[in-house]
Parts: C-alpha cells; structure tokens; sequence
C-alpha cells in the first residue's frame, strides 16, 4: 500500500546564479557512451491489400533511386546522408553530407 504525504514547496528567488552548463564543452565525459544509428534507405506507400499479397520474392519497390543518398539516422533524426558500401560481409555507409 502507498502512503501519501504533504509535501511543502519552497519558494525560489529569480535572481539565483545560474552554475555552468552540465557538460559544457568537455565531451570527454560522454565519448563511450554507445548510441544506436539506423539507415533508411527509402520509403513505400501500399494499401493494406497490397501489404497482404505480400510474399517470398515478392519486390517493393521505395521511393528512392538506386543513386540517391541513404539517411543516417540517430534517434530517428537524419544526422547525415551517404551511399550504401560493403565492408568485408556487412553493408556500410560511406558518409557524404552532414546535416545541421
């Protein structure tokens, strides 16, 4: 069972100092932090009823030629534009825009 108490608010002048910001511009401390990319390669609109018919060697063809860049993306937000690559066995991006 959760008990329930009265919680008194303190008032906080306006005109506090402000500290600096938490990081800063050391980014020392966030370097090994592993962040999760994601590449889109492009996009396809069909009807649920299209979806359906959906099999093995079925193509859907996307909205992107085979010569446009693909999208990196980091938390869902493009971060950068590039080609698609192989590296050894594995697919890659080799980087060609960064985005602001």
């Amino acid at each position: 069972m959760s008990s329930v108490e009265t919680l008194e608010v303190v008032a906080v002048e306006g005109s506090a100092e402000v500290s600096a910001p938490l990081l800063g511009a050391n980014l020392d401390v966030i370097r090994g932090v592993k962040v999760k990319l994601e590449v889109r390669i492009g996009e396809a609109e069909m009807t649920v009823d299209e979806l359906l018919s959906l099999g093995e060697n079925s193509v859907v063809q996307l909205s992107r030629p085979t010569t446009a860049p693909v999208d990196l993306l980091l938390e869902g937000k493009v971060v950068a534009r590039g080609h698609l690559v192989a590296v050894d066995d594995n697919f890659g991006v080799q980087i060609t825009e960064l985005t602001r």
